[in-house]
């Protein structure tokens, strides 16, 4: 049953929807939402949420021990997390579904100067038709880059959709102290989307994610919603271990607070720091592949309501899409990426994640390599 949160003239398609998701067996990433539903926004622009505190990205160099440094970037990581899944949306009222990137989209960013921290830049493509999406962004002054590639299988069970995030990251960090340069691999959480049935999903972190450094210190997050651990939606809890011996332990909600050692101890993190959006070019500077220049007639159409619009410009873009794979297998012809090469080995991730518990260890992936 489709309550308020669904437009009077939608609801009808809403209740198709709701029917092919239950019949629905297999990945439901390539389904066609409600247009009402959809985001103004390309899955392809997502990597900026892993940089929307970057003065906390840039500080992890700083950190004086190993120690001091994994428990840096377990601040950062968990940061990014409010805005990856939970505030992308706020002003259109509840979650919605990100655009479908098209083959060798881009977007491009930057997070300017600001009290000598240096700048972040940004730099992502859609390296084939289904996920991956790849992503860089690095701080040459500060000493701190991240590498990774992202995609998502999906799965309607009961009245929620479960995700299955896979890829990896691996953050890459030059100690301000003169210390040998670290690494450090990031792997996913998994995502639970309730509120399908009402028209009004929200997304909560489920499972467990980790981070192994090449320094032999492992942080472990894991997730739970409302009802374990404080009573509240979105919490988690983590350690820093080393070994079997774990080092410190962290709790509190990734939107909002958590403390050191327990509710009743300091502050590990408030995430109610203003963020700094990424700075892009004006649209009208940008090339035809950019995420903002591709979809900015349906950006317009979702934004001012004009879903039919919306609707019609993106099956626009993805039928010439579809002409254009077929212009290249009649030539003989395979897209390849700009900005990243393919690895079917990738030595950095296959030495991180055989330091990590089986339990936690992703399967087998390939990796891609930043071209510049």
């Amino acid at each position: 049953m489709t309550g308020g949160a669904v437009p009077v003239e939608q609801r009808a398609g809403w209740g198709a929807f709701l029917k092919s998701l239950a019949h629905m067996t297999g990945d439901l990433s390539s389904m066609t939402a409600p247009p009402f539903i959809l985001s103004p926004t390309s899955l392809t622009e997502f990597p900026a949420y892993w940089c929307e505190h970057p003065l906390v990205f840039a500080a992890i160099a700083d950190g004086l021990t190993p120690h001091d440094r994994m428990e840096r970037v377990l601040r950062w990581f968990i940061c990014t997390l409010k805005g990856q899944y939970t505030t992308r949306n706020e002003k259109m009222g509840s979650e919605k579904k990100p655009l479908n990137p098209v083959l060798g989209e881009e977007f491009f960013g930057v997070w300017p100067d600001v009290a000598g921290r240096g700048e972040t830049k940004l730099i992502v493509e859609q390296v084939s038709h289904h996920p991956p999406i790849v992503s860089r962004f690095y701080n040459e002054k500060a000493g701190v880059k991240l590498q990774g590639h992202s995609g998502q299988k999906t799965n309607f069970s009961g009245t929620a959709i479960h995700v299955k995030q896979s890829g990896h990251a691996i953050l890459t960090v030059k100690p301000k102290s003169g210390e040998p340069a670290e690494k450090y691999l990031i792997t996913l959480p998994k995502l639970r989307i309730e509120g399908i049935v009402w028209g009004s999903p929200y997304i909560e972190l489920t499972d467990t994610n980790a981070i192994q450094s090449n320094t032999g210190f492992t942080a472990v997050i894991d997730y739970k919603g409302k009802g374990y651990f404080t009573g509240k939606a979105h919490t988690f809890k983590a350690t820093i271990n080393r070994g079997n011996r774990t080092i410190q332990s962290y709790e509190g909600q990734w939107t909002g607070i958590s403390y050191v050692g327990g509710s009743k101890g300091p502050v590990f993190l408030d995430t109610s720091a203003p963020k700094e959006e990424v700075v892009v070019r004006p649209i009208e500077e940008q090339g035809e592949w950019e995420s903002r220049k591709l979809w900015e007639k349906v950006a317009k159409g979702i934004r001012t309501g004009s879903y039919d619009e919306a609707g019609k410009e993106k099956s626009r873009i993805e039928n010439d899409q579809r002409q254009r794979r077929k212009d290249e297998a009649a030539k003989g012809e395979s897209w390849k990426p700009n900005h990243f090469i393919h690895l079917d080995e990738d030595p950095e991730y296959q030495q991180l994640a055989a330091m990590l518990d089986d339990k936690l260890t992703p399967a087998h992936e390939d990796g891609y390599v930043y071209k510049g």
